[in-house]
């Protein structure tokens, strides 16, 4: 979205800092007004961003908003009268004797087309509006500082870094985003993403009054619904329930990053990271993206599945259709029910568990806190009502305790990185799937015969194999050895003086080679590639030592084979990279066939990157996204912990491991305390 008149960037830079005279606050005796050329605009202190008259897309109407000041990609994040424009260029902004921030029309200046409507100053008092360069636009009481009013608590359709979603309990302060109407249309639009603070609060993208897409609770590492949305080595979250707030915040580790998540006209939450390189911004999260996504896609007690390519992606909770006719038709909103007979609160009932699931809608559950499993269980069996449990935080193995009452709406499961969940069923149902558990499990054992079968009968062939091979290779060997020791020899006399002119790299002859390694003994084969066979060997002296043989048809010639012992035996480490990277001599393993100039920043921060992407922990490890973020952009990188290859002693990371489940793979509990 453009700021208009459309005019080239470097004028429009010129112009800004020519009328604003870099001024980043409003006053009752400086306002801005609109005017023909753009009129007056607010830079923050850093130049991070601007505010003033603007005009979006196609529209001539004129509105007060926010955006970003030094891009190329005018982006506008924030918008005053965004439901009352003003039409021409006769706006002006100032505060008033009250201490409100007041958009007039110079047309008409007797009611204001927007107001910040805080409350009265004192009569000694006045206020100042400033713009800070996280986004912000504060309105302060002058002399004490005190904050009257913030945008970041009158977002539009964007949430910028550090700002609040959620609710202030003591002021009733709802803080959401809306989407536009259109690009050319700023108008609250459709969609809204709000935190819902009933049961387990939880965001959830909604269209008009309904939701559309739920990101979940929060689960202690993120929210539940939206896997995409998971900390990175670039943004991490926050999350805040007490009696004072409800409030989801989301940060970069580099303030020096461009990055915003937009609710756009279409319904989907977009995650955008500026790319100065390619001047523009690239979408780095996104969602929904599928139709499980979709709240509700599959009804009450239903299951979505979209790893399910060649069915219907729905199924039902260890149920039944509410409607087959529907279902057949691929139409799973009307959900399942309870098959006839069910009885739940009877004797013998229990729980069904699935794993790597997306927990129902948490608006209408029983949250209760510092409760193990297995007492969440006999909390949920008290209750008739109870139709599921689960962890209420995942985080350190596990804690507190969820309890569902009613319809379980809006399940799906994950193929990864989902949670643990606990489903009522009464004697019956547990019976039917005790049985069918069963029989999985002895297909499973089938199956596991027969690849143990095949494996046997792949071994038994290679050592047949090997052993006709071993009796071939024993009538050839000695032909073969005489042929070398003369070849050697001649090689010996050309060499030993390069052996004296590198005391790192001596030289033997063959017949030491050949006590050594007991006459390349297949025992003594430590691994074989295209170049040769690589054998272990002990000279007289005790001297353990590691032999190449080369092969005469692997196409190394006799003088890039000794070039590659030098090189071997110059290198003094094992943990070569990683010594000189904790040295700060890094640059010393760059090959000096790359001659010289090289950008010596950018050689570092590839190793750096390289580094980040071995480390020890795969959870640390950056994703391909974030590799080629930071390789285009000029940000601070975390230091690399140890890599998965250095010889240390550490600790095992902790990791949440998953796997995609189906209704067959589940397992059962009884009634009975674990």
């Amino acid at each position: 979205m453009n700021f208009k008149p459309q005019i080239p960037y470097i004028f429009i830079q010129f112009l800004f800092l020519g009328l604003c005279s870099c001024h980043d606050t409003i006053s009752i005796t400086q306002p801005i007004k609109d005017g023909d050329g753009g009129g007056d605009v607010l830079v923050s202190n850093g130049e991070t961003f601007a505010l003033g008259f603007f005009s979006p897309g196609k529209s001539n109407y004129r509105y007060v908003g926010i955006c970003y000041h030094k891009i190329t990609e005018k982006t506008v994040v924030w918008v005053a009268n965004r439901d009352n424009p003003i039409n021409g260029t006769s706006g002006f902004l100032s505060i008033d004797t009250h201490g409100n921030l007041v958009l007039f029309d110079s047309n008409d200046q007797t009611v204001p087309v927007w107001s910040t409507n805080s409350s009265s100053l004192p009569t000694n008092e006045y206020a100042v509006a400033q713009l800070l360069d996280s986004g912000n636009l504060v309105l302060f009481q002058n002399e004490s500082k005190q904050p009257l009013w913030q945008s970041f608590d009158y977002p539009t359709d964007t949430q910028l870094d550090n700002m609040k979603l959620g609710l202030d309990r003591r002021t009733g302060l709802n803080r959401f985003l809306t989407s536009w109407k259109s690009a050319d249309d700023p108008r609250i639009g459709n969609y809204s993403l709000r935190i819902d603070p009933a049961g387990s609060p939880q965001l959830i993208l909604y269209e008009g009054q309904v939701p559309w897409f739920r990101v979940g609770h929060w689960n202690g590492i993120r929210l539940s619904g939206a896997l995409v949305f998971k900390m990175g080595p670039l943004q991490y979250y926050t999350f805040v329930n007490n009696d004072a707030e409800i409030s989801f915040i989301w940060s970069t580790y580099n303030t020096s990053i461009l990055s915003r998540v937009v609710i756009d006209e279409s319904g989907f939450s977009r995650r955008y990271i500026w790319y100065e390189q390619e001047r523009g911004w690239q979408p780095l999260l996104s969602a929904p993206t599928e139709p499980c996504d979709q709240y509700g896609h599959c009804g009450a007690f239903g299951l979505c599945d979209p790893n399910n390519t060649t069915d219907f992606e729905c199924t039902c909770l260890l149920f039944e259709p509410n409607s087959h006719r529907e279902w057949n038709f691929r139409d799973g909103t009307h959900g399942c029910v309870r098959k006839p007979g069910s009885l739940i609160c009877s004797k013998g009932e229990g729980f069904v568990k699935l794993e790597n699931i997306k927990p129902p809608d948490t608006s209408i559950v029983v949250v209760i806190n510092g409760l193990s499993l297995e007492a969440c269980e006999k909390e949920c069996l008290r209750s008739c009502n109870c139709t599921a449990y689960a962890s209420a935080n995942i985080s350190k193995g596990g804690s507190g305790c969820i309890a569902w009452h009613g319809d379980l709406v809006d399940t799906r499961i994950f193929t990864t990185g989902g949670q643990d969940f606990y489903l009522r069923v009464d004697q019956r149902e547990l019976a039917q799937y005790a049985k069918k558990s069963k029989g999985s499990v002895a297909t499973k054992r089938i199956r596991m015969t027969m690849a143990i079968l095949v494996v046997v009968i792949f071994f038994i062939i290679t050592f047949i194999a090997y052993w006709f091979a071993k009796r071939k290779r024993k009538g050839q060997r000695k032909l073969f050895n005489n042929a070398n020791i003369t070849s050697e020899e001649s090689l010996k006399e050309e060499k030993l003086e390069e052996s004296r002119t590198h005391p790192d790299l001596p030289f033997f002859d063959i017949r030491t080679l050949i006590a050594a390694t007991d006459n390349f003994s297949v025992t003594n084969m430590l691994g074989q590639g295209g170049f040769g066979s690589v054998y272990k060997g002990q000279l007289v002296n005790g001297q353990e030592i590691a032999v190449k043989r080369l092969s005469k048809h692997s196409g190394q010639g006799m003088q890039e084979f000794m070039n590659e012992v030098m090189v071997i035996a110059k290198l003094q480490h094992r943990n070569l990279v990683w010594e000189l990277w904790n040295e700060g001599r890094v640059l010393d393993i760059v090959d000096p066939a790359l001659c010289q100039p090289f950008s010596t920043d950018e050689v570092s921060r590839c190793i750096h990157i390289g580094l980040l992407c071995v480390q020890e922990a795969a959870t640390e490890r950056p994703t391909m996204s974030d590799v080629v973020f930071m390789l285009t952009n000029e940000t601070t990188l975390p230091p690399p912990n140890p890599t998965a290859f250095t010889f240390q002693s550490t600790e095992s990371p902790k990791s949440t491991s998953g796997r995609a489940v189906s209704l067959n793979m589940v397992s059962i509990t009884t009634l009975e305390a674990r």
